[in-house]
């Protein structure tokens, strides 16, 4: 798990995530296009969860399914991958 304070708001939490998703696969010496294809994904599709972004202003959100099967693709349990969401804000809507 990532070693800085907790994250604040959604767009830190997922950028969070992707530097985790980035670090463990480094860690392991594999391309993002290999773990993409182990886990299902696209390169590109997987290029967007670690940069944390969808698309400029948009954070990533990434399923349920998506995260166990990047977890299972990096041989780890979901939770490990996952920052502390105890201090994310959420606006009023």
């Amino acid at each position: 798990m990532p070693s800085s304070p907790a994250p604040s708001s959604w767009e830190e939490y997922a950028k969070d995530l992707g530097i985790e998703l980035q670090r463990r696969r480094i860690a392991l010496d594999i391309t993002q296009e290999n773990l993409a294809h182990r886990a299902g994904l696209t390169r590109t599709h997987y290029q967007q969860l670690e940069r944390g972004f969808w698309k400029p202003g948009s954070p990533a959100n990434p399923s349920l399914k998506m995260l166990v099967r990047l977890a299972q693709a990096l041989q780890l349990e979901v939770a490990e991958l996952l920052p502390s969401g105890r201090d994310v804000e959420w606006p009023d809507t």
